[in-house]
């Protein structure tokens, strides 16, 4: 018999679970890095909207007259076309009217962040999650139609960024339920840490996409990324696998661990015949040799109350709030969510501002924030995973965040070997916390013990915390337009503290992880009450 090839003995030395849950882990990856992608042309494209001009009312010609469809005849078709930028842009309220942009899609996104979470738990996740990604695509496409077709109504514009707001909410919670349900805790926060890079990826994705067309048709810039989110929903339809059931596979197990608060343990002297029970999760893990616990003893695990009411029904809204740690951790990433929206949204405009570049160059400037924040989230997701502390490792990205903010506002404007060092810093630092809660602590809050198996509210909990997050992605925008008019410095002074109240909120759950004993089994600890 001939040896196999050493390509198809690596092929087989995987087994079909694995395969499937390689297959999951991918494809949400690319999901979910399209969303970014498609989000990040409005941030590039600032720069083109609005020109630092000093002649607002003289006319330049733009290539976009090449691309209109409209008769050559018409004054329309350059009626706006100054060098200050795209009307109703060019005036000097331009920040308001971008941050107002900002404003209408993030509250949006907020908002309907909590309900999609429950609706997700009751439909069928791949249906809600394509139809949300074509829809997504479709008003991210329409965005870009509004250059081609001369549109300058500001109305025009908020109406397309609520409604792709609203749509884009079907994304999180999917894609971090479906990875809920096919990796167990082990090494939870390590595989999200890794996978959680799909936000900066599709960033940096998108920004070179847009800022390939921004300064010569930017409405290309919306378009494509409305074609590639939209594809990529098709995709999604036609291959992602919710849950390991559907293809008769073994569901992600993880073993009861010894965590202070969160089991009450007692050792009882019994009989081993009169200790076996038939098999259950209490129990058949312990029922093999120990070197702690005598042989003829055996360790009871009793169960704290459960928030859910079965293993199959929603758990409702205000039982998800009672799940310990999410009410802490929702407010936390309301503020860290702030800090790395305002980021997202007004770097490159800042970078553009403060260094004196073009859209192009500050897009592209911008793209080393979010290269930062992949190896802050893998970096946050490591230390978590090998310490067992979530909450202490945000805790102490958020205090270095603070002081990093600072350096990075005093030194922007000395040149680009420092502004390049401080951008990596300032994503790892402020991205840490934000991809650590999002991903590993909300998948560990929806697999709570006290859920007993209740894997329908992993969509909710997700839900909630990413929804609260996006209330404070919403304010930071916002507010940096409202003070940027009035200093840049102002608007870091809001990230410092923005910074400093997330920690605040999470002192509570440090002081108790830190008087924790470190936990067995590789399980994080677990906060028994509020």
């Amino acid at each position: 018999m001939a040896v196999l090839p050493p390509g198809i003995r690596f092929f087989i030395s995987f087994s079909r679970d694995e395969w499937f849950r390689a297959l999951v882990l991918l494809l949400t990856y690319l999901l979910y890095c399209s969303f970014h992608l498609s989000r990040k042309p409005i941030t590039i494209v600032k720069g083109e909207l609005h020109k630092h001009c000093s002649e607002p009312h003289e006319i330049e010609p733009h290539s976009y007259k090449e691309f209109v469809i409209l008769k050559p005849s018409s004054e329309n078709a350059v009626q706006n076309a100054s060098r200050c930028g795209w009307a109703p842009f060019d005036k000097q309220n331009y920040k308001q009217l971008l941050g107002a942009l900002d404003y209408s899609f993030l509250c949006a996104y907020a908002v309907g962040m909590f309900l999609s979470g429950m609706i997700g738990e009751r439909l069928p996740l791949r249906y809600f999650l394509s139809c949300g990604m074509v829809a997504s695509g479709f008003f991210t496409a329409l965005f870009g139609l509004g250059y081609f077709y001369n549109i300058h109504n500001l109305t025009y514009y908020i109406i397309i960024q609520v409604l792709n707001g609203l749509v884009q909410t079907t994304g999180w919670p999917s894609v971090v339920t479906c990875i809920g349900n096919w990796f167990g805790k082990g090494r939870r926060g390590f595989i999200m840490g890794v996978w959680n890079s799909h936000t900066s990826v599709g960033n940096i994705l998108g920004s070179l996409i847009a800022g390939f067309w921004v300064s010569s048709c930017w409405g290309m810039s919306f378009i494509v990324p409305g074609i590639i989110i939209g594809v990529m929903g098709i995709v999604c339809f036609l291959f992602l696998i919710e849950h390991p059931r559907d293809v008769n596979s073994d569901p992600p197990q993880t073993p009861p661990s010894l965590s202070c608060n969160g089991f009450k343990i007692q050792n009882q002297i019994l009989r081993a015949e009169e200790s076996l029970p038939e098999k259950s999760w209490e129990t058949q893990s312990m029922l093999g040799p120990s070197p702690v616990y005598p042989t003829h003893h055996v360790v009871v695990l009793q169960k704290e109350p459960s928030n859910g009411k079965s293993a199959t029904s929603a758990i409702s809204f205000i039982g998800a709030l009672k799940i310990p740690g999410v009410v802490e951790f929702s407010m936390c990433l309301l503020f860290a969510k702030l800090v790395s929206y305002t980021f997202l949204f007004w770097l490159p405009l800042y970078m553009a501002s403060v260094g004196g570049m073009d859209a192009r160059h500050a897009g592209d400037m911008s793209t080393l924030f979010d290269v930062g924040g992949i190896f802050g989230g893998i970096l946050a997701g490591v230390i978590s995973d090998k310490s067992h502390k979530r909450a202490t490792t945000c805790g102490v990205m958020l205090m270095c965040a603070a002081p990093t903010l600072y350096f990075f506002s005093a030194v922007s404007k000395t040149g680009p070997v420092f502004t390049v060092l401080m951008l990596l810093v300032c994503g790892a630092l402020v991205n840490g916390p934000y991809s650590l809660i999002t991903t590993a602590v909300s998948a560990d809050l929806g697999t709570h013990k006290s859920l007993k198996g209740n894997a329908h509210a992993l969509s909710t909990v997700t839900a909630i915390i990413d929804g609260t997050g996006s209330v404070g992605a919403a304010l930071g925008p916002l507010l940096a337009g409202l003070l940027s008019p009035y200093g840049w410095h102002n608007v870091f002074f809001m990230l410092m503290m923005s910074d400093a109240f997330a920690l605040l909120f999470l002192l509570r759950l440090i002081r108790k992880e830190l008087n924790c004993r470190r936990p067995t089994g590789g399980e994080q600890t677990e906060w028994k009450e509020h």
